[in-house]
């Protein structure tokens, strides 16, 4: 028995084009998503950077650890590390030291 008419999507001789197609959309659809999740992955980097940080190094290995890991307390750390100020602890105690040195040689 032959049919006269077969719909578009079933598969001919010449090969199967829903089937080319969804590999194209599923290739494409996989690399979007591996790029979403890297630049995700390096949202603590980039607001470090963006800020001048001084723990840069540290947020990055964070972050590579967290990567590699899969450990997602690391990219928390590192994200924390990133947004959080840490405050100027030197120099208040710098002023201290000299205050006190110029106390002690008496010249008050």
């Amino acid at each position: 028995m032959q049919v006269e008419h077969m719909p578009g999507y079933l598969a001919g001789p010449d090969g199967d084009p829903l089937m080319i197609v969804m590999a194209v959309i599923f290739m494409v659809a996989v690399l979007i998503a591996g790029v979403l999740y890297f630049k995700l992955h390096a949202v603590p980097e980039h607001i470090a950077h963006g800020k001048n940080h001084t723990q840069m190094q540290l947020i990055a290995i964070l972050t590579m650890l967290a990567l590699f890991t899969h450990n997602n307390m690391f990219w928390v750390a590192a994200l924390v590390l990133a947004v959080v100020e840490v405050p100027d602890f030197i120099s208040p105690l710098k002023s201290i030291a000299r205050s006190l040195e110029t106390i002690a040689k008496g010249e008050v």
